[in-house]
């Protein structure tokens, strides 16, 4: 392990991206990079299976894609700058994304966050 690195698996929410967990979510990753690339968003939004198979992504990575279980699928080694790519295909902000890693409602995150009151 590198040792900057060390000690933060012991720190709660936080989830290290580096080689490793890039190597490990491979899969993942590169189906959620391709989420540039036109053609592929078109093949995700008419046939996510047939997305799914061009990548050989496998039953667990699929059920964490289908159910938009973003925490999850950075828990299991996703970027997190890659995954922002199918959020704006499934239509999903940013912070609904942050919401959802919560365990939140929308509203309820916005609840947390210092926003000025307008004039």
């Amino acid at each position: 392990m590198n040792p900057q690195l060390e000690g933060l698996d012991d720190v709660e929410g936080t989830y290290v991206f580096d080689v490793a967990a890039s190597v490990r979510a491979v899969r993942l990753n590169r189906f959620f990079w391709r989420h540039r690339e036109p053609a592929f968003r078109a093949l995700v939004g008419r046939d996510l299976h047939a997305a799914f198979d061009e990548l050989g992504l496998t039953d667990e990575e699929r059920r964490l894609t289908e159910q938009c279980d973003w925490l999850g699928l950075v828990r299991y080694g996703v970027s997190f700058f890659v995954l922002e790519k199918f959020a704006r295909v499934k239509k999903t902000s940013n912070l609904a994304v942050y919401a959802s890693m919560r365990g939140e409602t929308l509203e309820a995150f916005l609840q947390t966050r210092r926003v000025p009151a307008s004039a």
